[in-house]
């Protein structure tokens, strides 16, 4: 027996070339776009299993440019501990004075919306004016004497 006279015991099978005109054009059966779509795809079964595991992005619903509120006036932070530090017993405590002792800085040439929160304790009476404050920061403040406005 020469090379020549081997033959395969079965027929070799051709894949029929899709996408080149004819009766499958476009996507030729291969859906939209990505990685499913490109030619050499072969997703391994156990990444596909790991990527269904994966949770959707949740929490902004369809369109997060509509739904995410890029306006909102966020307020600056200030503690209680913060202002039993800076301030004497007795004084106002507002935003310009806040400005003028260094613990805000001014947004945009405006003096920013203050939020005063209870973290910390409170050992002087304080008259809070102009800010918003928190329920455990008013109870403090109450509790020493103090009033917000």
């Amino acid at each position: 027996m020469q090379l020549h006279q081997l033959k395969p015991k079965t027929v070799r099978k051709t894949a029929r070339r899709i996408g080149r005109g004819g009766k499958r054009g476009k996507t030729s059966g291969r859906g939209g776009k990505g990685q499913t779509a490109r030619t050499g795809n072969s997703t391994r079964p156990e990444m596909r299993d790991l990527i269904k595991k994966l949770p959707k992005l949740r929490g902004h619903g369809k369109n997060r440019a509509r739904t995410v509120n890029a306006e909102r006036v966020r307020p600056t932070v200030i503690n209680l501990s913060v202002l039993d530090g800076v301030f004497e017993a007795g004084s106002t405590v507002d935003p310009r004075a806040l400005l003028s002792r260094g613990l805000i800085h001014e947004r945009g040439g405006r003096l920013p919306t203050v939020k005063i929160l209870a973290d910390g304790d409170l050992s002087k009476k304080l008259t809070v004016v102009a800010c918003a404050v928190s329920a455990a920061a008013r109870t403090k403040i109450e509790a020493r004497g103090g009033s917000v406005q």
